[in-house]
């Protein structure tokens, strides 16, 4: 899952929580020192009455941080619990992360306007920072453009949105930054990744649904309107059946799986793909297939070592769900730009 997706999630389920007016708290992890279950930045939230949404350790801390949360809706703070899971402490027993964790737990209230702006960026897709200052929850967004959003009328250091803003051409995970005594997290969040999936066959239902919960916005096409509707589809967020319509500047820097089982339609799918600067391209079926299909488009060979034919990563996948397992899981490796190897051996899982 996506950090956008994972934060829209979490803000939805705490929208409801205020509907039914329970007390809310997000829950997030803001250090990690050795191995742990989640990343710095992973966000989860808990009501007064016991629901929670999210994850911080895999179901490990969960109820002994609502002990916690339970103050904070008592005393309303925001408050740190850290956890060292190295030391013989009763909820280490058993748990096989043995790092340690600190947990900053923030009360989310409805007339706080800074959270109506949240919900707006969540909303509207676009690029920004979540600066957070830690143990006092005062809080900032700056967007992509420059924007500053503050809560409360607190004004963080400049420098803090500067490197924010630099810390949104590449940054994987959330950061600590300290500076005059002060302990601040800031934490990208990043538009979600486009996902054009051409072809609404039976073997693309599983695709489209393994993809949006990866974090991916989908998008099918295909003109078979009695396959390509919301019953097959219920999780694309966008069902197109004139592929030919899409201009080709609107889906720029998409990604591309095209799985029509029809030669034409894949070659119209592939020339659209590689006209709009995609960040991938995978074909379904066999190399020679998607060399013929580049040689039709006058495409072969300049272009062959972009597009990933056979789509999917090599484990073995017969039935549809394991190739779209396979297509997914290529999906996920290219964009965290990881090498999709066992993890085998290897010491440290998010390094």
């Amino acid at each position: 899952m996506s950090r956008l997706l994972e934060f829209r999630t979490i803000f939805q389920t705490i929208k409801l929580a205020w509907e039914q007016k329970k007390k809310a708290v997000m829950v997030l992890l803001i250090g990690v020192n050795g191995s742990a279950y989640r990343l710095p930045g992973t966000k989860m939230m808990m009501t007064d009455d016991g629901e929670m949404n999210g994850t911080i350790s895999g179901g490990c801390l969960e109820s002994d941080i609502f002990a916690y949360a339970e103050k904070a809706f008592k005393e309303d703070i925001p408050l740190i619990q850290k956890y060292d899971l190295n030391e013989n402490e009763i909820w280490s027993l058993g748990i096989g992360c043995k790092g340690s964790l600190e947990i900053f737990i923030l009360p989310v209230y409805e007339d706080d306007l800074f959270w109506e702006t949240t919900e707006k960026f969540l909303k509207e897709d676009g690029e920004f920072a979540f600066i957070l200052e830690v143990p006092t929850g005062t809080k900032a967004i700056i967007a992509k453009d420059g924007e500053i959003i503050e809560a409360n009328g607190s004004l963080l250091p400049p420098h803090v949105y500067q490197l924010a803003l630099t810390s949104m051409k590449s940054q994987t995970r959330a950061e600590i930054m300290i500076s005059e005594g002060r302990r601040f997290v800031i934490d990208v969040i990043r538009s979600s990744q486009r996902l054009f999936i051409a072809g609404a066959g039976k073997d693309a239902i599983p695709v489209a649904d393994l993809a949006a919960k990866a974090g991916f916005t989908v998008t099918v096409l295909d003109p078979r309107s009695e396959f390509n509707n919301e019953r097959y589809f219920p999780h694309a967020a966008h069902l197109i059946e004139d592929p030919e319509s899409l201009d080709p500047a609107n889906v720029r820097n998409a990604w591309w799986v095209i799985m029509n089982h029809l030669q034409y339609r894949d070659e119209a799918a592939l020339q659209l793909a590689l006209k709009s600067n995609p960040k991938y391209v995978g074909v379904l079926g066999p190399i020679s297939r998607t060399k013929e299909m580049l040689e039709n488009l006058g495409k072969y060979p300049s272009v062959f070592n972009k597009i990933h034919s056979p789509v999917g990563l090599d484990i073995g996948a017969e039935t549809m769900e394991e190739v779209a397992v396979s297509i997914v899981s290529e999906l996920m490796m290219v964009r965290s730009m990881k090498s999709g190897a066992s993890l085998k051996g290897k010491g440290k899982i998010h390094a």
